[in-house]
């Protein structure tokens, strides 16, 4: 975007051809409205459905198209498996109707997209005042610029129009008992419309913040993605046994050898073998497997115990956790600036700040012992091993810490400064670490901030030398 405005040669090079066209104007301005300037596969989606029509090729307008030119999808990619662009359908949709009922309400055009299909409506907005409508005026809005007809249908359609909007005008006296029972019909109607847009709204809101780009790139590219949430039985047996196990003892096995004094063998046995991971890593994942940009089909939930090397070098990787827990973070923190770190028989936790800047401390460390204290996290997107795809790292000193992450990716606006940094001149998303700090009160975390971050100025994957980091 330059000054505000998309560039048409982003879509494809005859789109110049309605550069002068006001429609197309109009979806310039949608795109860089407040609701789209940070949904950019949304506006990616509204400009490339435009573009088609108003060019004339609504046959060229499907979801498999879609998919290919603007998610990203496979030449192969079946829609019947995935269904991304339905969803994202979904909240354009929404987004549009709120766009001409607020910022768009004085526009010439609105934009719609009716159900069962992908074909952009552009119709003209009435303009008679509510004094009109008052006076019960009948007004004849223009037809659509583009023809409803070349819209593919459902197979159960309702129509708008009623007999009477085709008869002439007629007086009809209504007593006041039937005022009054209309009156509380229309009230009801409207509540419920009401609560109906709400209840929509608060279900996607999600889906719309700015870091639905990150989970595009995780999600929409050709390969699967792996969750791995903590190994807590193994932290468990850290703590107990007061050593720190570095990932090649774990994948080794080493770890189910080490004492645990004043625990009878049964208990050890389960540490041992069982897989024991938080509530707060579940509902993680259970929240990551509810994004609109997941492909329940290349999802899949992995214990670090079942995690392997090669995962790493032919997938997308989200691990959850500290080396404590999660020892494959270990792998992932190689390069980064912030680093967790444990000592004193893993009695102390921090974040090291390898190459700190000015105003910056060196060391961030969180009082356990304290039942309300500073937190600290982390969170790192970078490539995978074999530069294939990406690791998400979400790590935290403790569960509090963990959570705050998590909340920021998932929900908050925290981490807007970060994405916007990270975004690169081709629209990508290049990689970074964040250090964020909140108030863990029990295992709880509120008052998430940043307080540091980091923009890789190559995408080298994560077992290379130490990436260089902008100043």
């Amino acid at each position: 975007m330059i000054n505000g405005r998309f560039e048409l040669s982003s879509l494809e090079s005859p789109a110049l051809l309605i550069e002068d066209d006001e429609r197309w104007q109009l979806v310039q301005r949608i795109v860089a409205s407040r609701r789209f300037l940070r949904a950019p596969l949304l506006s990616r989606f509204l400009m490339h459905v435009c573009s088609q029509a108003l060019l004339g090729r609504p046959h060229e307008i499907t979801e498999y198209r879609i998919g290919v030119h603007v998610f990203d999808r496979p030449r192969n990619y079946r829609t019947v498996e995935d269904n991304i662009v339905r969803n994202y359908a979904r909240q354009l949709r929404r987004r549009l109707a709120e766009y001409s009922a607020d910022e768009g309400k004085n526009e010439p055009y609105r934009i719609e997209i009716p159900l069962g299909g992908y074909v952009p409506v552009f119709s003209a907005q009435p303009t008679h005042s509510r004094e009109d409508e008052a006076k019960h005026e009948i007004h004849t809005l223009p037809q659509p610029v583009i023809e409803a007809s070349t819209i593919p249908k459902m197979s159960v359609e309702s129509s708008n129009e009623t007999p009477e909007a085709h008869s002439p005008q007629r007086s009809i006296k209504i007593g006041r008992p039937a005022q009054i029972a209309l009156l509380l019909m229309y009230s009801a109607v409207l509540v419920g419309i009401t609560a109906t847009v709400l209840a929509h709204v608060q279900a996607t809101s999600r889906a719309l913040q700015p870091t639905s780009l990150l989970w595009a790139a995780l999600f929409r590219a050709p390969m699967s993605t792996f969750v791995v949430p903590a190994d807590s039985g193994f932290n468990l047996i850290e703590d107990l046994s007061r050593r720190q196990v570095a990932l090649g003892s774990y994948l080794n096995g080493d770890y189910v050898a080490l004492p645990l004094p004043a625990m009878d063998e049964h208990s050890q046995a389960d540490l041992r073998t069982q897989q024991f991971t938080s509530f707060v890593d579940l509902q993680v994942v259970s929240e990551i497997s509810r994004l609109p940009e997941v492909d329940p089909q290349r999802l899949f939930v992995r214990f670090p115990r079942d995690l392997r090397m090669d995962d790493l070098k032919t997938a997308n990787a989200i691990l959850i956790g500290s080396i404590g827990s999660n020892p494959w973070a270990e792998l992932a923190q190689r390069n980064l600036n912030f680093r967790i770190a444990y000592s004193n028989e893993m009695q102390e936790a921090w974040v090291e700040n390898t190459h700190p800047r000015p105003g910056e401390a060196k060391r961030y460390e969180s009082l356990w012992t304290e039942p309300a204290h500073p937190t600290y996290a982390v969170i790192a997107y970078q490539p995978n091993l074999a530069g294939t795809g990406h690791i998400l790292l979400i790590v935290g000193l403790d569960v509090a810490g963990t959570q705050a992450a998590a909340d920021a990716l998932l929900r908050g606006e925290t981490l807007i400064p970060v994405m916007h940094a990270a975004m690169r001149p081709n629209g990508e998303l290049g990689p970074f670490e964040v250090l964020l700090q909140s108030a863990s009160i029990g295992p709880n975390a509120v008052t998430t901030q940043v307080i540091a971050y980091r923009i890789a100025d190559s995408a080298k994957p994560v077992n290379s030398t130490i990436a260089q980091l902008n100043p």
